[in-house]
């Protein structure tokens, strides 16, 4: 596995990437808030030993660039930046080589338009746990339990919530990332990693950039208000024309399940798989689980 760098109109994002001698294609992983590239760590293991495989610190994260332009985080950009990556990294390799992406979370959020809008790109998406804009949107606007989840966006895009999120050693993220699965995934080691990358100059600032800048935030409104709101804001229509597998821990802290009803028509080609007793944080609790329907979707095993 090597860590590496690349230049994308001023904009340096750090990667590591591994290549076995005979790859049978490219996985690309995107990360969501508030990991970084380590946090695919049992799926680059895995799946490195037949693919290449590519994990980025997202921009504003860990060891990437963290412009302090707020209007790079806008979702156009960061779509548009993130297709140049792609093609960047994958242009040395067989044009007939499959290009899978596997997202999870902020990666998610990214990885939805992003093959939806660049769908030459890529063979298949993997989604963990990450809401599509359009039923995402939906939901906002018309589920109160959406609403109460998606309530502490409002705490990180407050004037203070840089401040906030570093406050007492990062109490906040800890709780949310070490605390928040459904048992203990974490050990000593990968807990200090994960402070050392939000210790970062400017991490915490270019993390909360994306929340700052997401077109959907969540509306304080009483649930009697929901569908005379719902009629205001326009749900994006993101289409994916790819095979998709989606993979859903269904104790979700951050999202709904309601999110998945009406999936299909936005994603034609869509298989979902659901696990009652995981989280959020299904990559980390069931990590074999996760590997083998990745495997078992883009052909690697019967």
């Amino acid at each position: 596995m090597k860590h590496q760098y690349i230049d994308i109109d001023g904009v340096k994002l750090h990667y590591v990437a591994a290549t076995p001698p005979q790859p049978r294609g490219t996985i690309i992983f995107l990360h969501g808030f508030p990991e970084y590239w380590a946090s695919w760590h049992h799926q680059i293991e895995y799946f490195s030993q037949g693919f290449r495989v590519i994990a980025p610190d997202l921009p504003g994260y860990n060891l990437s660039d963290k412009p302090l332009d707020s209007s790079f985080y806008q979702l156009p950009k960061l779509i548009a930046f993130m297709a140049r990556f792609v093609e960047e990294v994958c242009q040395a390799h067989r044009q007939d080589e499959p290009v899978y992406l596997v997202a999870h979370d902020w990666g998610g959020a990214i990885a939805w338009p992003l093959v939806a809008f660049y769908p030459q790109l890529f063979t298949k998406l993997i989604i963990i746990n990450a809401a599509h804009p359009s039923t995402f949107t939906r939901e906002m606007f018309i589920n109160p339990r959406q609403q109460q989840k998606s309530h502490y966006i409002h705490q990180l895009t407050a004037k203070d919530g840089p401040a906030q999120v570093k406050k007492n050693d990062f109490e906040f993220l800890r709780e949310m990332v070490f605390a928040g699965t459904t048992y203990a995934v974490f050990n000593e080691e990968e807990k200090s990693n994960y402070l050392a990358a939000w210790q970062q100059p400017q991490a915490v600032e270019g993390m909360l950039a994306y929340y700052r800048m997401m077109p959907q935030h969540p509306p304080l409104i009483r649930e009697s208000d929901g569908l005379a709101a719902l009629q205001s804001v326009k749900i994006p229509n993101i289409r994916i024309t790819i095979p998709t597998l989606v993979l859903w821990g269904e104790q979700d802290e951050a999202f709904e399940n309601a999110i998945l009803n009406g999936l299909e028509d936005y994603v034609p080609d869509l298989a979902i798989k659901r696990f009652a007793d995981a989280s959020h944080w299904l990559h980390h609790e069931q990590p074999e689980n996760v590997n083998k329907h990745i495997a078992a979707f883009i052909c690697l095993v019967p």
